[in-house]
């Protein structure tokens, strides 16, 4: 089969002939159709993402839809033919999605959204896996709550925008002036954290009372005012990038909570595969209602253009999620 191999970190990708994987105990080989690119995917590429205990050479992409080709002994979820979706590797030695077929844990897939495409699908697995980590397993955000997204149009937010109005919660986001309108589309608030400090917000937005939970899809700074902007004793933030040095005296006064989110440990530990597969089937329940619909980019993308789409998410230029497609392109 074909695969995109990284050799050296910071290098160009080499697409080479290797051989197909065979589906072992409890793994299912999936042709693949699409292959999402995410920030994380930039980061390993370069050497900058110690945290995924990459092994090189290896072929990366977290993100993937395709069709079942074959089941290992004791998989009983899947059949041939089954289209299926999932963040199947491309981290700590698992191999990942640029490449013809894959050989995936079973407890890391999901049936596909009957009405999505196999390049939409390809766009969810690591933006809503993150956004339910935070949102429903830590915060457990329900119908009444005021929920504050930073970061509302990026790849983690505009699904976490969506999952926490799917559950009932008053949602706001911070975004630019040019997205305020995606914002309301999806029933959330925007705000222009241009114009508005984080004090100005909250008393504008809160009444000075500070949001039920703040979903941080940003870190920096921008977690260390997360802390100021949360409501007192039942509030609760949660970040997938509280990496940094923080004060979290503003947190303590308040009363409040704070969770981490990591969304890699399952494929890199073993542990917990089985609550990300089922995490996506409870995302392809809410697609198919109309409830949860990833953005995509217009623009299509292979493996030999994939420095291309590299250099579209680097100059952020792209509009939504980028896709690589693997398979042939679908209209």
């Amino acid at each position: 089969m074909k695969a995109l191999i990284l050799e050296a970190y910071d290098a160009p990708f080499h697409l080479s002939d290797i051989a197909m994987p065979v589906a072992g105990p409890g793994q299912v080989l999936v042709k693949i159709s699409a292959s999402g690119v995410n920030p994380l995917d930039l980061k390993i590429k370069a050497g900058q993402a110690a945290h995924a205990q990459t092994r090189l050479p290896a072929i990366l992409g977290i993100d993937m839809a395709g069709v079942v080709e074959d089941v290992g002994a004791g998989v009983t979820a899947f059949k041939p033919g089954d289209e299926v979706y999932g963040m199947i590797g491309g981290i700590a030695g698992v191999p990942g999605s640029l490449a013809d077929y894959a050989a995936v844990d079973a407890d890391l897939l999901a049936p596909k959204p009957a009405n999505l495409t196999s390049r939409e699908a390809a766009a969810l697995p690591l933006s809503v896996i993150t956004a339910w980590e935070g949102l429903v397993d830590r915060a457990h955000v329900h119908t009444g709550q005021t929920v504050l997204i930073q970061g509302g149009a990026g790849g983690v937010g505009h699904i976490a925008v969506q999952l926490a109005i799917a559950r009932g919660a008053q949602v706001f986001a911070t975004v630019d002036p040019a997205r305020h309108d995606l914002m309301k589309t999806y029933g959330a608030t925007p705000i222009d954290y241009t114009r508005l400090p984080v004090d100005a917000y909250v008393q504008e937005f809160t009444a000075g009372e500070g949001f039920d939970c703040i979903l941080d899809t940003l870190g920096g700074h921008i977690l260390d005012d997360s802390f100021k902007a949360v409501k007192r004793y039942t509030g609760h933030v949660i970040s997938m990038l509280g990496w940094g040095t923080h004060s979290l005296a503003p947190l303590s006064f308040r009363g409040a909570t704070y969770s981490g989110v990591f969304t890699l440990y399952p494929l890199i530990s073993g542990k917990g595969r089985a609550h990300h597969g089922q995490i996506l089937r409870e995302a392809t329940a809410l697609v198919e209602a109309g409830k949860l619909r990833p953005l995509v980019d217009k623009n299509r993308y292979t493996r030999e253009t994939i420095a291309d789409a590299y250099a579209a998410l680097t100059q952020r230029t792209a509009q939504g999620k980028l896709i690589i497609d693997i398979d042939q392109p679908e209209s």
